[in-house]
């Protein structure tokens, strides 16, 4: 790596965009009740995922709408960006929190391809709901991960591989959670998070299979998580940004304050009550 290049990665920050009505944890960042730089981030980062998503191929520009690519849960969700120093974008994901009640046919995994096949869209319904079912037993959230954006430069760096880790380090700060995720095998995204500890959905000990996304128009799998259970390689560095979470700024909609919250608070009602009801 060029000294530059070097230069212009360690000079990109971390912000997090917090859901527009959801509690923020007092221990989590440095809350900013900055409503008017959450939402021209939010602007930007959408902008940002259109342009990347177009130069792969992987929509078309009937998708966007004023040239940002929206998805309906990007005001619910918690949104990690990688900006430089002007607060333009480099790299988003996004970590949406279900509520209790969710079945299927609410999650973005229904709407893949591989979810009207004959042959596996009952068996991937089943393998989902008993990871919903599984969810409720425990009392922690399902977590869908996804909204995944990286520019050009900063994939195959570290910056890459830490944001990816930065979905358990925030579920674990947020009091842990079941994950899933469609991921494409663009990129090395899907081997990535295999690689940390993402695994197949499972029916009756039968693995549920990657497939081919027409719209996309790449190889996708659908991955699962547990904020508990990462690669153990990876322990120590999910522990460092966990610590990093807790200094970064966190961009709250509206005139929220941070929260303080018991650990018994950090499940469904405590992490989708509005700050209104705080």
């Amino acid at each position: 790596m060029s000294m530059d290049h070097a230069s212009s990665v360690s000079s990109r920050k971390w912000i997090l965009l917090g859901p527009a009505s959801a509690r923020v944890p007092a221990a989590l960042g440095v809350v900013q009740a900055d409503a008017t730089r959450r939402d021209k981030l939010l602007a930007e980062m959408q902008r940002f995922r259109g342009r990347v998503y177009l130069e792969d191929g992987a929509i078309r520009h009937r998708h966007l709408t004023d040239g940002r690519h929206r998805a309906e849960e990007d005001e619910r969700s918690w949104h990690l960006l990688a900006v430089d120093q002007a607060d333009r974008v480099c790299g988003c994901v996004r970590h949406h929190i279900c509520a209790e009640e969710t079945d299927f046919s609410q999650l973005n995994v229904s709407r893949s391809s591989l979810a009207s096949s004959a042959e596996w869209g009952k068996k991937l319904e089943l393998a989902v709901e008993s990871e919903l079912a599984l969810s409720r037993r425990l009392n922690l959230p399902c977590v869908e991960i996804g909204g995944w954006a990286l520019a050009p430069e900063v994939r195959g760096t570290t910056m890459a591989i830490r944001m990816a880790l930065a979905m358990y380090s925030l579920s674990q700060e947020l009091g842990g959670s079941i994950g899933m995720s469609t991921a494409t095998r663009r990129h090395c995204s899907a081997s990535i998070l295999r690689r940390i500890g993402g695994r197949s959905f499972e029916h009756a000990g039968e693995e549920v299979p990657a497939y081919k996304d027409p719209q996309f128009e790449c190889e996708m799998e659908l991955l699962r998580f547990y904020s508990w259970a990462p690669n153990p390689r990876y322990a120590v560095w999910i522990k460092a940004i966990r610590d990093e979470l807790r200094t970064i700024p966190v961009l709250a909609g509206g005139s929220q304050s941070p929260v303080a919250v018991s650990s018994d608070d950090l499940h469904w009602p405590g992490l989708l009550a509005s700050a209104a009801s705080a």
